[in-house]
This record gives C-alpha cells, structure tokens and sequence, in this order.
C-alpha cells in the first residue's frame, strides 16, 4: 500500500512537470506520514522551492511562503498588531467613556483581541482551518536568533501570544524548510526535521526535466542544452548554472528560434545572459567556447 501511495505522489508531481527520484518520493511521503517538517537542501536552482509549488498544485492546498532574510523577525514572521486601526479605535471609544478608568479598562481588553491581529506566514499557516503547504524558503538567510522563533512552531506547531495564550494549529500544515548551505543550521532545527539533499541531476535527468517544462522543444536542442550545462559546471564557476537556468536558457533559444546550438554560435551566445550570471564567469565562458562546442559534438 504504501508502494502504491508513493507511486500516486511521483505521478502527482510529474503531472505538475516535477521530474523527480524514489529517493525524494520516499522523504515527501515519510513527511506527510510522520507528521514531521522537511529539511531540502542543495545548490540554488536544482528545484527545491518548486518541490512545495508542485505539491501544492497537486494536493490543491493552498501555498503560504515565508521567505527568509537577514533580519527576519517575529514581526514579519509569526505576527504583528495593527497599530493604525487601534489608534483609530482609541479615538471612537475616547468620546464615549465617562472616566479615564473606565476607558482604560475596555481599552485593554479589546485593543489586544484577534480583531487587531496581523497573522503573518506562520501564523497564517497554523491559523488555517485547512491543511495548508508553508514553505520556509532559504531558512539559511535568516539570523540563528530567528531559528529559535521556528522550534515552537515546527515541535508543536503551536504559536504563542503574550497577549493571548497560545493558538495551536487547527489543521496541521505540511512545513518543507530550503536551505542553500549559506551557514550552518543548528542542531535543535535539523532534529524537529526529515532530511533531503538535492544536487545536480544527472544528464538524463536534466534532459527529462527540460523537456517536461518545455514539451515544445527540440529533442537535439535539449540534449545540447544539458551537455553544455553539465560541462561548464566542471570549470569552477563563481555561480554555477542550476536547473532553473538551463531551463531559462533553453526556453531563450527557442525564443530565438535555435534548434540547434552550432548552426548560428553567434545567435546562441547572444542568450548567455540567461545562463550565466556574473561578468568574470560570461569571460571564462567565452574564453572556453569553442573547447565546450567541441565536447558536446564528441
């Protein structure tokens, strides 16, 4: 049965043009079934934040996305209060009370209540009445102090308000953290979470996927595609290209109208732009193109 359940889930993603391994497969149906958050880590663009867009789509939950930054806070992480409608509230209710006792007091109990509640992306997550996909994309940026504000979130997925109490998630949310290795996460994050790592696939892979995202393209076109790629992820690169940019790559040659990548060198190198993405590594490219050419014809 469980055989079965795993086959639906890669068929699921494959309908959503996600090419993906039984490694991957066994994590994402281990996460639903344990109840447990998933760690994915690996080089910026081998797919990671599209693993959570595609099941998503697939399971038809809707996706809530916090993205991660240096100085992310509970403010903009977990939630706020709506300062602008609270002054708004203590100017109708000031006309209206006999003493500044009593204003005080019914200020105090309704000020702080839900109705003034900004609920950010955790927030949101827990506070859905249906099974959502939060998706803590490159939880690597954010400061270690943030990761603390994730344990309660992702051990019991609960969240808690001074003002409140504590609000405990009403549907469990399915929790898919990213992380492109910028530090190193803390122990306490890594054991509250499943582990996968995602790195470079293999040509055929990348040719599958490829053709999955661009089902119009030339069969020489993509085998060509991905054999530069692959090669030049050999030359030591300042930023190696991922998978999203042999994919924006293919789809510009196609644009142009190439099919194949030596009938005009000159058209094709003209889309570098959308291959690589930094000045030093576009003149160790140029420098190497004709050697590259010849290997992908060999």
């Amino acid at each position: 049965m469980a055989t079965d359940q795993r086959t639906e889930l890669s068929d699921a993603l494959a309908a959503q043009g996600y090419v993906t391994d039984a490694s991957l497969v066994s994590s994402l149906y281990l996460m639903g079934k344990l109840g447990k958050p998933l760690l994915i880590e690996g080089e910026a663009g081998v797919g990671k934040t599209e693993i959570a867009k595609c099941l998503s789509s697939a399971w038809g939950r809707k996706l809530i996305r916090l993205q991660c930054y240096e100085g992310l806070d509970a403010q903009n992480a977990l939630y706020d209060w709506d300062y602008q409608r609270q002054l708004l509230a203590i100017q109708m209710q000031a006309p209206a009370q006999s003493t500044a006792k009593s204003l005080a007091s019914d200020l105090k109990n309704s000020l702080y209540s839900v109705d003034f509640l900004l609920k950010r992306p955790l927030f949101e997550a827990i506070a859905s009445d249906t099974p959502v996909v939060l998706l803590i994309d490159e939880v690597d940026r954010a400061d270690q102090e943030f990761e603390a504000l994730l344990l309660e979130v992702l051990s019991d997925f609960q969240i808690s308000i001074p003002e409140l109490g504590t609000f405990t998630a009403r549907s469990q949310p399915t929790v898919i953290l990213t992380s492109n290795g910028i530090r190193e996460l803390s122990d306490a994050l890594r054991r509250r979470c499943l582990y996968h790592y995602i790195d470079y696939p293999g040509s055929d892979t990348e040719q599958k996927i490829v053709k999955s995202r661009l089902p119009g393209i030339d069969e020489n076109l993509a085998r060509q595609v991905v054999a530069f790629v692959q090669n030049i992820r050999t030359k030591g690169l300042r930023k190696s290209p991922g998978v999203a940019e042999s994919i924006d790559w293919a789809n510009a040659l196609m644009t142009m109208g190439v099919n194949d990548l030596h009938s005009d060198p000159e058209l094709s190198n003209s889309t570098m732009s959308c291959l690589v993405k930094t000045r030093n590594d576009l003149e160790l490219i140029k420098q190497e193109q004709h050697k590259l050419y010849q290997t992908d014809e060999q």
